[in-house]
């Protein structure tokens, strides 16, 4: 348990969210969920490069961020990220919105 100094409020309890403490639970996993997809999402390259190249034009090459995801650390992340959240556009895990519906089929 920690003390807020500024208002002298103990930190570090369920209770500390308000409400329910089984809604609590549910506010710090998606609060957990967020961090972990913000620490991910900064280390991947297509953060540090071109982001039109991950929304390429309908019959846009694909090629150059296909290369990029194949060299990043993140992409398995990635690419659940997106199938996870129905991520419909762009390159995502090194794979565009056709093959992801692929795999998804593959999947069920």
């Amino acid at each position: 348990m920690r003390l807020d100094t500024s208002s002298g409020r103990e930190w570090g309890h369920v209770m500390d969210w308000g409400g329910h403490p089984d809604e609590s639970l549910g506010v710090l996993t998606d609060l957990l969920d967020v961090t972990d997809e913000q620490e991910w999402q900064e280390r991947a390259l297509c953060a540090q490069t071109d982001p039109e190249a991950f929304f390429p034009e309908k019959g846009g090459s694909t090629r150059e961020a296909k290369r990029i995801c194949q060299g990043c650390e993140v992409k398995d992340d990635c690419l659940e990220y997106a199938l996870a959240h129905d991520e419909r556009f762009g390159i995502w895990g090194g794979l565009s919105e056709r093959e992801r519906r692929k795999l998804k089929k593959r999947a069920v």
